[in-house]
């Protein structure tokens, strides 16, 4: 008699996984109580209903949501079979957007899509297990609340590297004040900017690392070393998460303006703030790329343009603050374990110089 199992989808192993999912979001709910997101579900079960209570939000709120996902990162954790970090990147993608806009992420809600959560008698519940680990982990550095998940077996659907192979991506729910939000019109000439520095590559850029990493390495490049340290564990490094500090900063400083430094890098990311201003800055003080990434640009001889299209190039937030401001912004960076530091200047002449 024919299964549901038999074509690779496992009910119990499915239920099994969810559970560790739900008891991983439970205990993100403590980052959002007695906040604006506190978690509130009627019954204590995986299955039942979560949500928070908006009654009493004040005039003006503004809400909005952001979806992203890790993208072809999780290659890596596939290659290493090291998966407790990935959360970190897929909350950095989804909330450090929002306080692009000026919000402050609240919710997480995620879909995880596996070719399988176990084949041949194995169960990939250790993997779900470290996911879950990293859950944790990431939704405090965030300070948002998980309150939904799905996990799908879509077999062939999703392939990569080794046996256990998926796709993971979120979305983000932000709140803000309508009056409050960024528009670009906050920016002025000889406000200052504030870098906050990334030390890996946070999820963008991947394909090209690939390209170069296998034409030199060949196909296990992951295991090649650089100054002692595997490559795959330099690429695997996980995304900082900024947007605590960055809501932190918009309480207690004038901050004009943020850019999320990704795909796009500098010129693209601060530029799109920058155009809607009508400004541009003059970047002298920026962080140095990581080791990884220096060695990337030099075997793959990449240009110094095209590396700052496509990498962050170490920087991985901006912030523009009114001047008088940088020295809380960049000790509230520090209270988040974040180094930061005054990068350049807000300028009348457009364009970025760096």
């Amino acid at each position: 008699m024919t299964t549901y199992a038999d074509s690779g989808v496992n009910i119990e192993l499915g239920d099994d996984a969810s559970k560790v999912m739900y008891e991983a979001a439970k205990a993100t709910w403590e980052n959002r109580k007695g906040m604006l997101g506190e978690v509130i579900t009627p019954k204590d079960d995986f299955s039942g209903v979560r949500g928070i209570n908006i009654g009493d939000l004040p005039a003006g709120t503004f809400m909005s949501m952001g979806f992203d996902g890790v993208g072809t990162k999780v290659e890596l954790a596939e290659r290493m079979m090291k998966h407790d970090t990935v959360a970190f990147d897929l909350f950095a993608m989804v909330c450090d957007d929002a306080v692009v806009y000026g919000g402050e992420p609240v919710l997480i809600g995620s879909i995880l899509d596996v070719n399988t959560l176990g084949a041949d008698g194995a169960s990939y519940l250790n993997f779900m297990k470290q996911l879950a680990a990293g859950y944790i982990a990431a939704a405090k550095a965030a300070r948002v609340a998980v309150i939904n998940g799905e996990i799908a077996e879509l077999g062939a659907r999703i392939s990569g590297h080794g046996d256990f192979n998926y796709n993971w991506g979120s979305a983000a729910l932000w709140i803000g004040h309508r009056d409050r939000l960024f528009t670009g019109d906050e920016i002025k000439s000889g406000d200052k900017v504030i870098a906050l520095r990334e030390k890996g590559f946070r999820s963008n850029g991947f394909s090209l690392l690939r390209k170069i990493m296998k034409d030199n390495y060949g196909e296990n490049w992951h295991d090649a070393e650089l100054n002692g340290a595997k490559i795959g564990e330099l690429a695997l490094m996980p995304s900082q998460i900024y947007c605590a500090a960055v809501v932190d900063m918009m309480s207690a400083a004038e901050v004009h303006g943020a850019a999320h430094i990704t795909g796009g890098g500098i010129p693209g990311k601060l530029g799109r703030v920058l155009s809607r201003a009508g400004f541009g800055a003059e970047l002298t003080d920026l962080f140095e790329p990581c080791e990884l990434m220096k060695h990337a640009i030099e075997i793959g001889d990449v240009s110094r343009d095209e590396a700052y299209r496509t990498w962050n190039m170490g920087n991985g937030m901006m912030v523009v603050v009114a001047p008088g401001c940088e020295e809380d912004a960049i000790r509230i960076a520090g209270d988040h374990g974040i180094q930061a530091k005054v990068c350049g200047e807000i300028t009348m002449e457009t364009g970025i110089s760096f």
